[in-house]
């Protein structure tokens, strides 16, 4: 599965901007030491035309629902009966 598959609670309904976007500009923002303005950046060199005001409120409105999708995923790795500490 891939790390960026569409998380199913998330509703992008009413946003022009597709909903890939709206996650690698979220998950940029929150994995990597970067400014919303340096997200802004990364995403204009790819000819993504976006604001940082944009970054910063899809990452007010998704990131804790990108987040705990995250941890569910590692969480169910961990549950297998095969996992060793070591």
């Amino acid at each position: 599965r891939s790390f960026l598959a569409m998380p199913t609670v998330v509703s992008f309904r009413y946003f022009k901007t597709s909903p890939e976007i709206i996650q690698v500009a979220v998950m940029l923002y929150v994995r990597f030491p970067l400014s919303l303005r340096n997200v802004e950046d990364l995403l204009h060199e790819r000819s993504v035309d976006m604001s940082y005001e944009s970054v910063r409120y899809w990452w007010h409105r998704f990131g804790s629902q990108f987040a705990s999708q995250i941890k569910k995923r590692r969480a169910g790795g961990m549950q297998s009966s095969n996992w060793k500490w070591h």
